[in-house]
């Protein structure tokens, strides 16, 4: 499977390494899209991979799947055309708290018969909502979220602070950066009005820390997640990064597990 990344940051040099410098059974790397081809040409010799500028160009050269790498800007921008075409991976999950782009890029993925690819990113247990919700009958859902202070806020504490306290929609336009788990959590589950959402800068950790919570007809269901960050960018998690390379090589598979 031939891959298109837009941006070429932290996330796409993780992927860039693992999957062209590694074998990972048929997926390929072939195309990156930027802004400044002259910014990245180290990028192109050393992972042998094409730049491009230009959108059209960029989704006629050869790939199958486009993987959004870049910001929630890039997911408004670029992806309604990106779906007219082709498969795509969305990692800026957070522009998806905007339910008209939802409706949207929906519309247009049903009309073209492509599909997005939302990665679970810093959490795990997302089959377990879904599954539970299936009928309607999931009835709480929260997410307490601690980070180090460092990550979120400019100034010195000497104790753990709660930054903010509400729903997955307000959270992601308070921290963009850093709260995309939120929103794939509310799109899995009852909605971002419904989501409730705590987020703690904390200045003693130095991993995030993730810990959901799930009340419902089936049951009760908790976990907590512990992620390093990712080494090339501290404010994004390890796990994020895994996330969409197991989406890739599951995509790529034909024998898919959970969901």
């Amino acid at each position: 499977m031939n891959i298109g990344i837009v941006g070429a940051g932290a996330i796409a040099h993780f992927l860039l390494n693992e999957i062209n410098q590694k074998d990972h059974n048929d997926l390929r790397v072939k195309s990156v899209f930027v802004k400044d081809k002259r910014k990245y040409e180290t990028v192109a010799s050393q992972f042998e991979v094409e730049l491009f500028t230009d959108l059209t160009d960029f989704l006629s050269s050869g790939i199958d799947v486009v993987v959004e790498a870049a910001n929630i800007n890039a997911v408004k921008d670029l992806v309604p055309d990106i779906i007219t075409q082709k498969d795509v991976v969305v990692i800026s999950v957070g522009a998806f708290a905007d339910m008209e782009l939802v409706t949207k890029i929906s519309h247009l993925a049903h009309k073209y018969n492509n599909d997005i690819h939302l990665p679970s990113g810093a959490i795990g247990g997302l089959d377990i909502l879904q599954n539970a919700h299936a009928l309607g009958k999931v009835t709480y859902v929260s997410l307490t979220t601690c980070k180090p202070a460092s990550s979120l806020i400019a100034e010195e504490i000497e104790e753990a602070q709660v930054v903010f306290e509400g729903k997955a929609a307000d959270a992601i336009e308070r921290f963009p950066k850093n709260m995309n788990v939120s929103i794939v959590l509310a799109l899995a589950g009852i909605g971002m009005e419904n989501t409730k959402v705590t987020l703690i800068a904390d200045p003693y950790i130095e991993k995030n820390i993730h810990h959901v919570e799930i009340t419902g007809e089936f049951g009760e269901a908790t976990f907590t997640i512990k992620n390093n960050p990712l080494p090339e960018n501290p404010k994004t998690s390890y796990l994020a990064a895994m996330s969409i390379l197991g989406t890739l090589k599951r995509m790529n598979g034909k024998i898919r597990i959970g969901g």
